[in-house]
């Protein structure tokens, strides 16, 4: 006869009904209520994988810590108003230190989050003894559900590459781009296309070879959107960070909006019936925060909060989605001070870094903007009075300490700074920006909104490294802090 295993709860029953002087049962008796025993448990399995979201869908604010939320809200709404991501029901707040200092970067903050293990500033998804880390990503991917990451930063920066990719410098894009053709991940959309065209991978194009592989790649709004039935998706929408919401229409962008890029990317990772994890990422927060670009932080933000809004509503009609709404870090201190000047900051146009690379007049033979330029540009388009003085300081600060020009988006924090500090913002200062290794992060804690199926378990104050193991454990699957990637 085959050799029939009993559940323990089986064992049990048969042995209590012996030693009571029951009748002995026949072999077609006992094993129907072993048959009965096995029903009961694959039904207690069943229930058990019901409790368990199949998707999971992260959204993080890249930079977005509590003063950014809040200043949004007065923005947009007024005093009274409120954010679709404060309307989640269930809340918590996350420590992001680093391993090497207690202000992180967002590179050693995604891959605390990503794969539950610190490290040192500039590191993604490996430690800081070198060594390669699975992330939550993989994980979902190596259970055979679908994956894919959604940023308006390029789609090889910090925070997705802490997903995807392992390398000890967060620089190598190129090497970023590589690994995330290597890995064939089913939805990567966002901006960054230069890193993955031959000049950056010594003659490759790695568009083209994941678009003989099947994948669509759309490099624009109206082609993203003219998707029908999208399944892998390589989306590359601009050659370096998308567009800031601010300067959408100055620049005249046909890049698709991070509402309309998560509305594909949720079309194509749900077509997976055994789920899927999506990363989505409003990334440019933090690079309007690193400004002092206080109505970039409100035009980022409210787009976040959009997307938010829209991620929810997808999911409401479903009993199998976790949602959870999060910041890497926050980024300038960031606070909504008495004297900001709300309805000047509301009527502000562009961005400083489009002031800087269309508008301001720079005269070549003295090496610095006109003043003339400056000033008629800062009244129209901020509302801001310079005096040939704050321009003289501005000409200045457009140099590092070698004596070369920086960069123009970081010309543009020097303009930004100006333009908070006239109308009152509370924000950090230029001077301590410059100190700061992470160009203005600070140590503040971060808020964690969650929604959906496991949602409650999120109360309290965490570290980041702890958001992936509770993901991880309510999903059913097995993950260990720095699991190090087998060869």
């Amino acid at each position: 006869m085959k050799r029939q295993w009993f559940t323990a709860a089986g064992a049990l029953g048969l042995s209590a009904a012996l030693i009571a002087g029951c009748s002995t049962e026949t072999e077609d008796e006992v094993e129907a209520g072993n048959d009965n025993a096995n029903d009961s448990e694959n039904e207690a399995s069943s229930d058990e994988e019901s409790d368990q979201p199949k998707n999971v869908i992260m959204m993080i604010g890249d930079g977005m810590g509590m003063g950014q939320i809040e200043v949004t809200r007065l923005l947009e709404h007024g005093k009274e108003g409120i954010l679709s991501m404060e309307e989640m029901p269930h809340s918590a707040l996350m420590r992001t230190y680093s391993a090497n200092n207690w202000v992180t970067d967002s590179a050693a903050a995604g891959t605390g989050i990503a794969t539950s293990e610190k490290t040192d500033n500039g590191v993604l998804g490996m430690s800081p003894d070198g060594e390669e880390l699975d992330s939550v990503l993989k994980l979902f991917q190596e259970h055979d559900r679908s994956v894919g990451v959604v940023s308006n930063n390029t789609v090889t920066d910090a925070t997705p590459a802490a997903f995807t990719a392992n390398v000890e410098d967060r620089g190598g894009q190129d090497e970023i781009a590589r690994q995330m053709y290597e890995e064939e991940y089913d939805v990567m959309l966002g901006g960054g296309e230069d890193y993955w065209l031959p000049d950056e991978q010594d003659g490759d194009n790695l568009i083209e070879e994941l678009e003989e592989k099947g994948y669509d790649t759309p490099t624009d709004r109206d082609e993203l959107l003219d998707i029908d039935d999208p399944d892998q998706l390589l989306g590359l929408f601009h050659p370096s960070f998308m567009t800031y919401k601010n300067d959408y229409d100055l620049r005249d962008s046909n890049e698709p909006s991070l509402e309309e890029m998560t509305e594909v990317a949720l079309e194509s990772l749900s077509q997976d019936d055994n789920g899927f994890f999506a990363m989505i990422e409003g990334a440019r927060i933090d690079h309007a925060a690193h400004a002092a670009d206080i109505p970039g932080v409100w035009q980022e933000t409210i787009e976040f909060d959009r997307t938010v809004a829209d991620v929810r509503e997808w999911a409401s009609d479903r009993d199998d989605t976790l949602v959870v709404v999060l910041a890497d870090h926050e980024t300038m201190g960031v606070t909504a001070s008495e004297t900001m000047d709300k309805e000047a900051l509301r009527n502000v146009e562009g961005s400083p870094e489009y002031y800087v690379e269309e508008k301001f007049d720079f005269d070549e033979d003295e090496g610095k903007f006109t003043t003339e330029s400056v000033q008629s540009v800062m009244q129209e388009y901020a509302g801001v009075e310079m005096s040939d003085e704050d321009v003289a300081d501005l000409n200045e600060y457009i140099y590092d300490e070698d004596g070369e020009l920086k960069f123009p988006h970081e010309q543009g924090w020097e303009v930004g700074s100006f333009i908070a500090d006239y109308h009152g913002a509370g924000i950090m200062s230029r001077e301590v920006r410059e100190g700061s290794s992470t160009g203005g992060h600070s140590a503040d804690m971060v808020p964690v909104f969650a929604e959906g199926l496991g949602a409650e378990n999120f109360d309290g104050t965490y570290d980041n490294t702890d958001i992936v193991q509770l993901i991880a454990e309510l999903s059913g699957l097995g993950f260990e802090p720095g699991e190090i990637i087998e060869e």
